[in-house]
């Protein structure tokens, strides 16, 4: 069963208005939005989501954005995961980014959804699989047995969003927050100017600078620490690494956050000082 024309259409311009309210972002400078104590008191930070709808409700009545007016928002990760329609149609995820999308169309200047590798999977067709299925054929499959023959325009849509997300989140506490960090910066640097100037299409393929930025999994002390120069921060958080205890502290420089499990951790952070990397494990909040 698919949804009305008139649902498509209102589903198309949300996202419309979601991706220009990324760009016209106030804080936004380029692809990084920058934050402190002027633009808000605090921000919490929600990690990788992958459809799982009670942790992303769970997590949104923790972060009461109505009740703190001054709180800023960020999350990331939600597409492939999750349940799946009847008859294993296809997964359901898709619609978690919509709410994802209602969110930026709602509190335009609060809230902020972070390029992942899985959005970017989506954005780029490349291929992602897991337990030998293919998550781009499920999530495509999820939205036709929504949208039926309108889900090409409304996965244009979303992917329209998609793209105008920004790629990370620097405050001016010396915290930078984006979805992993690239491999072997300190031996072969990593181009910084991706997060100045307007993407293009190469920094999107395997070899490109938002690939390597969304993509990597190098822990190590030393290429944590490269990276934290590049980008002026004392500490980095990132998503895109599973944690059975919710989080991940990898180096003296990373803290992990995982939110699709049962252990889910986030974190809010002020923005009036700035904390340490043992202060905010302290404050790491726990939905379990």
């Amino acid at each position: 069963m698919t949804v009305s024309p008139d649902i498509v259409e209102q589903v198309r311009s949300t996202c419309e208005t979601a991706a220009a309210a990324n760009l016209a972002t106030p804080s936004r400078a380029g692809n990084l939005v920058r934050l402190d104590v002027a633009a808000a008191d605090d921000v919490m930070v929600v990690a990788d989501l992958h459809g799982h709808r009670v942790n992303f409700e769970r997590l949104l009545r923790i972060a009461d954005l109505d009740g703190h007016p001054r709180r800023h928002l960020i999350m990331q990760e939600v597409c492939h995961g999750g349940p799946l329609y009847p008859d294993d149609a296809g997964c359901m995820s898709h619609l978690l980014l919509e709410d994802v999308i209602r969110l930026k169309a709602r509190y335009p200047d609060r809230f902020h959804f972070l390029i992942s590798n899985h959005e970017l999977a989506e954005l780029t067709n490349f291929p992602i699989t897991k337990a030998n299925r293919m998550l781009n054929v499920l999530f495509r499959c999820g939205m036709r047995a929504m949208y039926g023959e309108a889900t090409e325009r409304v996965r244009d849509a979303y992917l329209e969003f998609i793209r105008s997300c920004p790629l990370g989140v620097q405050l001016a506490t010396g915290v930078f927050i984006c979805h992993s960090c690239p491999e072997n910066v300190d031996r072969g640097g990593f181009d910084v100017e991706v997060f100045e100037r307007q993407l293009r299409e190469e920094d999107l393929t395997p070899s490109g600078s938002v690939f390597q930025l969304v993509w990597g999994r190098d822990f190590r002390s030393e290429n944590a620490a490269a990276f934290a120069r590049l980008v002026g921060a004392d500490v980095l958080i990132h998503g895109h690494e599973p944690c059975l205890n919710g989080f991940r502290v990898p180096n003296e420089r990373q803290i992990i956050l995982d939110c699709c499990g049962r252990r889910a951790c986030y974190l809010i952070l002020p923005l009036d000082r700035p904390l340490t990397q043992a202060e905010m494990i302290e404050q790491l909040g726990h939905l379990s």
